[in-house]
């Protein structure tokens, strides 16, 4: 009976680098892609491009009634672009463009310089062109989280989302607010905030693209008028 063949590793033979995880991919990406926001959502790595302006705009619009109503100091805290460790996945994580977190949420980090949902008491979407990502996909990671509150202005259809009371997949509460209306957002936050819809929405409606005048071109030589011929003069 032959003797069975057992394939053996040369010695000389280099080892094969370990798979790149899927958080370190992300990482990467970020590196790569400075400005963007990479997440990780289900399995999945997601990129979100440069915000315009009007996105920035808008976000100063929403910062100012929750730092006016002092929630920027004391037992809470108002930041931008806070990372929240989501449950949806061993790797997921979302980057909201607003957050309210516990004053000592520095000492709840989970990994990736992101933090325990527990310590946010709201997280705050301003829609660009990936808006169904944030009326979709992040309601449920962020209900599944549970996140008390879930703030969302939508660029698009010019509304404001609040989302209440979280439970497995989504937010019991949904109420939409069109200009015209004022947003009181929940005591859960630690304060009275009121919004104006049709500030917000006005402030991230993107401003109308100037047309560049028509050129006049250049100036056309001017005609020279014709001189007298100059008679010789008599010897």
């Amino acid at each position: 009976m032959p003797a069975e063949t057992v394939e053996r590793p040369c010695a000389d033979e280099p080892e094969r680098p370990k798979p790149e995880s899927l958080l370190e991919s992300a990482n990467r990406l970020s590196e790569r892609l400075p400005g963007h926001r990479v997440e990780i959502g289900g399995g999945v790595i997601t990129v979100a491009p440069l915000p315009d302006g009007a996105h920035g705009r808008a976000l100063t619009k929403l910062m100012r009634p929750l730092i006016e109503a002092g929630l920027d100091d004391g037992e809470s805290a108002v930041i931008q672009g806070i990372g929240v460790w989501l449950p949806s996945g061993p790797s997921d994580y979302a980057i909201p463009d607003l957050a309210v977190v516990d004053a000592d949420f520095d000492a709840h980090v989970v990994e990736n310089n992101c933090y325990d949902p527990g310590a946010f008491r709201l997280v705050l979407e301003v829609t660009s062109g990936n808006y169904q990502n944030d009326l979709r996909h992040k309601v449920t990671a962020y209900a599944a989280a549970k996140i008390p509150v879930y703030v969302i202005l939508d660029r698009k259809h010019g509304r404001v989302h609040v989302l209440t009371d979280p439970f497995t997949s989504g937010y019991d509460t949904h109420q939409v607010y069109a200009p015209g209306h004022s947003v009181t957002l929940p005591d859960s936050i630690g304060a009275k905030v009121v919004l104006d819809v049709a500030a917000l929405v006005a402030a991230g409606r993107p401003s109308p693209k100037l047309k560049p005048e028509p050129s006049e071109g250049p100036t056309p030589p001017r005609e020279q008028e014709p001189q007298p011929e100059r008679q010789p003069s008599e010897s």
